[in-house]
């Protein structure tokens, strides 16, 4: 049953394994838009602007979740700071797991993970793997476009998430998400470290732009 489990985990990151890096994290990135647009696009569960201006960064990610007995769960997407007046180029990031229990059905959710404090973004840039979760808290964000401006920091981070699919219920609590730094190095050309990406040392690619035009209304 463990290797089961272990084989279904890794199915999930097939796709990224038939691509390059370069191409991998340019889909990362025009996933990334489609995910924020997506959001912007129905206001009674869009992220409040004021939550957006007032983050240090931001974490997007796609995650699949498929099994039958068991399940597994691959995920991968990009992670920015605010830099100065602006953003910073994207580094990307992944996720991975196991579970257990009768939980048939796939499920595909989108995340934006709103980075509230200093602490939340260095854990991005400086560490290889962040927990979610315990001393870095996690919690549902506020919605709606008519949200209180002046909502009070609850939390470490925000989570925003859409699913579609059979699972019910999505918590981020426990989960790792680790730096891809091959992706990091076939796209920007050179070994990058993501606290080089994300302090705004790394110029972004043309490619980014799409990205960063849309994080420039906040």
């Amino acid at each position: 049953m463990k290797i089961f489990m272990m084989m279904l985990a890794a199915t999930l990151f097939t796709g990224c394994a038939t691509i390059s890096p370069h191409d991998a994290m340019h889909e990362d990135i025009d996933q990334a838009v489609s995910i924020i647009e997506s959001f912007e696009q129905i206001p009674e569960t869009a992220i409040p602007p004021a939550v957006i201006r007032g983050a240090r960064g931001l974490a997007i990610l796609t995650v699949t979740k498929a099994g039958f007995i068991g399940s597994g769960r691959g995920g991968r997407g990009i992670v920015v700071e605010r830099v100065g007046n602006g953003w910073s180029g994207p580094s990307a990031i992944g996720t991975g797991g196991i579970g257990f229990g009768f939980q048939a059905g796939a499920q595909i959710t989108e995340f934006v993970i709103v980075l509230n404090t200093p602490a939340a973004v260095d854990a991005f840039a400086k560490q290889a793997n962040v927990m979610l979760g315990g001393n870095l808290s996690v919690a549902a964000g506020p919605v709606g476009r008519n949200a209180e401006a002046d909502v009070g920091l609850q939390s470490a981070m925000y989570s925003y998430s859409r699913s579609q699919g059979l699972f019910a219920g999505v918590s981020l609590e426990g989960t790792v998400i680790a730096t891809r730094d091959d992706v990091n190095e076939g796209y920007y050309g050179k070994r990058v470290t993501a606290e080089e990406i994300l302090s705004g040392k790394i110029s972004p690619p043309p490619s980014t732009r799409p990205l960063l035009t849309l994080l420039s209304k906040y």
